[in-house]
């Protein structure tokens, strides 16, 4: 491992606290194989649509997540070019996959529900 890849104690322990978090650790897992608008996270998590926002912008305000505006839609990804990505992918490559999450989204007609 060289310098590059170490992360700083410091980055580390913001990080894992952002990540102690069950709602925000799924997201994130969510994320590394799916965009997800506010929308779909309410129906995934059912809970309020502020209660969905203050975790996104926890993950967004650290640059651990992205937004892109599609029409009047927000949809977030995982920023793969943030500078700790490699440190969160190895957290997230250690958890189970969610996507069973997304499925029985589409499969409730609630996938594209924000289209």
């Amino acid at each position: 491992m060289n310098e590059s890849e170490v992360v700083e104690l410091y980055k580390a322990s913001q990080i894992f606290k952002l990540l102690g978090d069950k709602t925000r650790l799924t997201m994130m897992k969510l994320l590394q194989t799916h965009d997800c608008c506010v929308c779909e996270f309410v129906e995934i998590f059912k809970m309020s649509q502020p209660a969905i926002s203050q975790h996104l912008r926890k993950l967004r305000d650290v640059g651990l997540v992205k937004e892109e505006r599609r029409g009047q839609w927000i949809f977030y990804s995982i920023n793969n070019e943030h500078e700790d990505y490699p440190f969160v992918q190895s957290i997230l490559n250690h958890l189970p996959e969610q996507n069973g999450l997304v499925v029985e989204l589409e499969e409730q007609g609630l996938r594209i529900s924000c289209n």
